[in-house]
């Protein structure tokens, strides 16, 4: 079967200790240890001259970050109050936070009572994965998913929350599930709201490639029947899409070939564009993303093994890719980094 997700017994090995991994670019690793150089006021624009165009020479290692970075499928969002809150693969939802993007610490479960309406998915398990956090109309949103290991007997649910804080979350309800008669798989949600305002999940993983969905605003659950490909590797491993509006493209990424492996991972960050949010997506030499295609971001590079599963936000001095990496320990880490563009356009990380 498909090797989708981590196993539960491996995410309980993810130690929580500081990491001092330090960026090879000076610009990430001043923003990275200096929490005064990571601006507080959400609303502010990012600084256009502090975005490079030229990528640098090799693959930068991730900043230095702090406290609890042991995670896997990472997805982060910045409160109002300028404050950082991750949410990642665990039980129940494992929370962190952080108040400068440097030092994390935990802050419980989403979920703290456990999460019942899931179980029918996971066997009975607690271990919930690959959520996806946005803050909106005032509220959090948080779209994840419940299955087992290589199944896709599998189902995406919405929690919403006025603090983003563990025990506040409240049940939305089922938003797609997939059957084993299914060619697609209902886990790794993505939300995005698009210029014209209309909101869009794209979700998957192996089996036929990744999908899109409408969904009402209003409520945050399925608008209607239609069922979209954005991308696929014929069967191949394709996973974890985050779509984000940049200028005048919407940019798909997404992860390819296989997590879970330790230090063994392959997993790598690619990504197409489309000027519209339902596609077609295409990478830099033009390749659909529904037959292969995509533009390789960031992949494993010395003691850094199979970057993926990544989410873009937009903050107050630049664009931040958000990550999960291996160590050479087997362990899965938090790995964080800038993203600068280069003329035509592409991302690329520094």
């Amino acid at each position: 079967m498909p090797s989708n997700r981590i196993p539960r017994r491996a995410l309980l090995v993810i130690p929580a200790a500081v990491v001092t991994v330090l960026s090879g670019v000076a610009l990430h690793a001043e923003a990275a240890v200096r929490p005064d150089a990571v601006a507080v006021n959400a609303a502010a624009p990012v600084a256009a001259a502090a975005t490079p165009t030229t990528p640098p020479g090799s693959y930068p290692n991730p900043g230095t970050v702090s406290g609890a970075v042991g995670t896997h499928d990472p997805t982060m969002v910045k409160t109002p109050a300028g404050s950082y809150i991750v949410a990642q693969t665990g039980d129940n939802i494992r929370l962190t936070t952080s108040t400068d993007r440097t030092t994390f610490r935990e802050a419980g479960s989403a979920f703290p009572g456990g999460a019942p309406w899931t179980t029918a998915y996971t066997g009975g398990s607690r271990n919930l994965w690959a959520p996806d956090i946005s803050y909106r109309n005032g509220q959090y949103y948080m779209y994840y998913s419940a299955s087992t290991f290589g199944s896709n007997r599998s189902a995406i649910f919405l929690a919403t929350s006025p603090t983003g804080a563990s025990g506040t979350w409240t049940n939305r309800g089922l938003v797609i599930e997939s059957r084993t008669s299914d060619n697609f798989n209902a886990i790794d949600p993505n939300l995005i709201v698009d210029a014209n305002g209309r909101w869009w999940l794209n979700f998957g993983s192996f089996w036929s490639g990744l999908q899109q969905i409408a969904l009402n605003p209003s409520t945050g659950l399925r608008a209607d029947n239609s069922l979209r490909l954005i991308a696929g590797r014929n069967g191949g491993a394709i996973e974890a899409p985050h779509m984000v509006k940049h200028g005048s493209y919407y940019y798909l990424w997404v992860s390819f070939d296989r997590c879970c492996q330790g230090a063994a991972s392959t997993y790598r960050i690619m990504v197409g564009r489309s000027t519209s949010p339902n596609g077609p997506f295409v990478d830099r030499s033009g390749k659909a993303m529904t037959a292969g295609g995509g533009t390789q971001i960031l992949a494993g590079h010395g003691s850094i093994h199979g970057p993926g599963h990544n989410a873009v936000i937009a903050d107050t001095d630049a664009e931040v890719l958000v990550y999960h990496y291996y160590a050479d320990n087997g362990a899965s880490r938090l790995g964080i980094n800038l993203l600068g563009y280069d003329a035509a356009g592409w991302p690329f990380v520094y």
